[in-house]
């Protein structure tokens, strides 16, 4: 079966921030329900310090989707201070499977408590590899906070994963389709053999580098093609990646 779907990614709202702009994340939210889509993912850094208040002004502001799955992973920002356990209060489980007519999305929390850097680690191995292959003929996507390449500008590689190296390949050797990421707050696609890897940047703050802007992803998949576009909030947006998939 071809999948057909529409996927919409947001990451790093940092809710509770002094860059945060509210009148970018209501527009954005307005403008995702516009497009009516089958999943929406947000990638983490949902709240700038992990704190209660922060947790609840993100929630409040994701409720508004109107789309009955959506797929929440937290970020760096959001595993200080003891805040995974308001992730989990809210959004319950860090490692989450949707499966949807012909695709698998497995989104995973990549963060350790307090610090900045991510890990996957080898005990989730196991589990990646059975969730991703369950269903081996699906469209399959990844999902998770931090990069796992470097993205240009933003400094030493000490930015990606810690085990990196192995996610990648074990996402290889399960024919993953599409990696969805953050972090940075710089847009960035990559290609590794047949799989794309494709940041986005924060939908709803001002930190920003050089001339990157706010932003969010709009995945298309449909008649074996996936084209995705990054669009800005009030402004359009440009298709960034196309590409074909076996019917």
């Amino acid at each position: 079966m071809t999948p057909t779907a529409r996927i919409v990614h947001l990451s790093d709202l940092h809710a509770g921030s002094p860059y945060f702009v509210a009148n970018l994340l209501d527009r954005a939210l307005v403008e995702v329900n516009d497009l009516a889509p089958d999943i929406v993912v947000v990638t983490g850094d949902l709240t700038n310090m992990g704190y209660r208040q922060e947790y609840r002004l993100a929630a409040e502001y994701l409720s508004r989707l109107h789309c009955q799955d959506v797929l929440v992973v937290p970020g760096n920002h959001d595993s200080r201070n003891v805040g995974y356990t308001h992730f989990e209060r809210i959004w319950g489980r860090h490692d989450r499977v949707i499966r949807k007519e012909g695709i698998t999305l497995v989104g995973v929390d990549s963060t350790e408590p307090d610090l900045d850097y991510g890990s996957i680690g080898r005990g989730r191995y196991a589990w990646l590899r059975e969730s991703l292959l369950e269903q081996p003929d699906s469209f399959k996507i990844f999902a998770l906070h931090h990069h796992l390449l470097p993205i240009p500008g933003t400094g030493r590689e000490r930015n990606v994963v810690h085990d990196a190296g192995d996610v990648l390949e074990l996402l290889l050797e399960c024919g993953v389709n599409l990696v969805l990421s953050g972090h940075k707050h710089v847009p960035h696609s990559w290609r590794l053999e047949d799989m794309y890897i494709v940041n986005t940047g924060t939908v709803s703050t001002l930190r920003l580098r050089g001339d990157t802007k706010p932003c969010y992803n709009v995945v298309e998949i449909g008649e074996g093609r996936v084209s995705i576009e990054r669009r800005y909030p009030f402004h359009g947006g440009e298709i960034i990646v196309e590409f074909g998939i076996d019917s």
